[in-house]
């Protein structure tokens, strides 16, 4: 990393720590987050029969996904929640507590009996741990890129912050090779039996290395003396939704960045797995080989698109990726159904969307940390991203299984991310600004001794008032 890495930061105890800790602490533990809450995604067609029985296996699978859904729908009431805490007692507090949550419920899942053991227990018990588990991780990404941001340089925000974007991407890719070297070792039968619960297990000691990195952590330097001032919100939830200007910034950094980023994301990193296993009907170990490759040779593009947001801005490249998703995913789907023979060529078009996914995600966290005041931002960042994430993105693996079985076209399905990833295009484009060049560190006095870095080539601006 640049210099700006050196700097060195004291907490409270006297210890000091360094970005490089700053952001491999905050991703070690997101990434885990993403693990568990990714475990059940890829192991839906396992668990949908043992949870959810049914002389319809189609029917089985959308209660499957329905689930999945479900904590996909609560994750903007986990913003909410962990927001508040979150800019009224501080980051870190924050993501501890999510963390936490999330890993036991992996635990618990795994240890879970199924439909033919407790009956209807089984699947009220899955949902109500999968609610919990979204909760949890509508607290946790806001509080990973919040913590990150506001220990960098404005005029690196993009870079630094793009390390946690690769976190989602990194835990799916964990959760597909524990899956994969699991189904391998233990056979078919035996892992649908119970080999299922071993990759749900093993979450536990990922949590507990998880808390041990982060309780070593400090509270950000920004929201310490935003806190030290008198500055911080007494009530975030309030100050963020009762205010029209900032209900405003939420609808718009919705419509115009997340909503398009999030059906972007899952149709090239879910969906295409479900499409090239479900629908093509590649074998699951090409199929998994596949995805893993393509998602670990396209994660360095979001430190890529994130350091070129620095420079160029956040807007283009994130509308650029909608963009060009809404017209290629039509001629991608239709190349990979008569690529099933090549893998290389599979892979490709794999990539090809992967790529679409770094450049919507990558500078997103440093767009949302810029867009919204430091009193409120955990608060306000998060609703829109998992308003986005979880209701526009968490729902398209349920829309599209839905569409194809009411219409016999799976490439019908592409209708929902094409039409979303252009609405934003569109909104985006026509009333979203620029945030490069926001000096957040301004709202506390300017950067914290040793941060600050040559001047930036580029205007800057302060950070917006609520």
């Amino acid at each position: 990393m640049a210099s700006n890495s050196r700097v060195a930061f004291s907490g409270a105890n006297g210890a000091s720590y360094r970005l490089p800790f700053v952001i491999a602490a905050s991703s070690v533990g997101t990434i885990i987050e993403w693990y568990d809450f990714y475990l059940y995604a890829v192991l839906t067609a396992f668990l949908a029969p043992l949870f959810f029985p049914s002389d319809n296996p189609t029917a089985s699978l959308l209660a499957a996904f329905a689930t999945f859904g479900a904590g996909f729908a609560v994750r903007p009431f986990g913003a909410l929640v962990f927001g508040h805490i979150g800019d009224l007692v501080g980051r870190k507090y924050a993501f501890l507590i999510t963390v936490t949550i999330m890993g036991l419920g992996t635990t618990v899942i795994g240890l879970l009996p199924g439909y033919a053991q407790i009956g209807v227990l089984a699947p009220t018990i899955l949902v109500l741990l999968r609610l919990a588990q979204g909760l949890a991780l509508g607290g946790e990404y806001g509080g990973a890129a919040i913590y990150v941001a506001e220990h960098a340089p404005d005029n690196r925000r993009g870079y630094f912050t793009s390390w946690i974007q690769t976190t989602a991407t990194v835990g799916l890719v964990l959760a597909l090779a524990i899956i994969l070297s699991c189904r391998v070792a233990l056979g078919n039968d035996t892992f649908a039996a119970w080999g299922w619960r071993v990759p749900f297990l093993l979450s536990f000691f990922l949590v507990a290395i998880a808390l041990y990195i982060r309780l070593r952590l400090q509270e950000t330097p920004l929201f310490s003396r935003l806190k030290a001032a008198g500055r911080a919100s007494t009530s975030p939830v309030k100050d963020s939704l009762s205010s029209g200007h900032n209900w405003g910034l939420i609808l718009l950094a919705l419509f115009g960045a997340t909503a398009g980023q999030a059906v972007v994301w899952y149709q090239g990193q879910f969906q295409a797995r479900t499409y090239m296993e479900g629908t093509l009907k590649v074998d699951y170990v090409t199929g998994d080989l596949i995805m893993i490759v393509a998602l670990l040779l396209g994660c360095p593009f979001f430190l890529v698109f994130g350091s070129l947001s620095d420079r160029i801005g956040r807007k283009p490249i994130i509308m650029a990726g909608c963009l060009l998703a809404a017209i290629t995913y039509y001629p991608i789907y239709l190349l990979m159904g008569q690529a099933t023979g090549s893998p290389f060529l599979m892979g490709i078009l794999i990539w090809v969307q992967m790529l679409y996914v770094t450049m919507v995600y990558g500078p997103i966290a440093a767009f949302l940390v810029e867009f919204f005041p430091a009193k409120i931002r955990y608060t306000s960042l998060s609703l829109p991203y998992h308003l986005g994430n979880g209701e526009f993105g968490g729902w398209l693996p349920f829309i599209a299984t839905a569409i194809a079985a009411a219409t016999g076209n799976p490439l019908l399905a592409l209708v929902y991310p094409i039409i979303v990833a252009a609405v934003t295009f569109v909104v985006g484009t026509l009333f979203i600004r620029e945030t490069r060049g926001t000096r957040i560190w301004d709202e506390v006095g300017g950067e914290a001794p040793g941060v600050a870095t040559a001047a930036s080539t580029t205007a800057a601006r302060p950070a917006p008032a609520v």
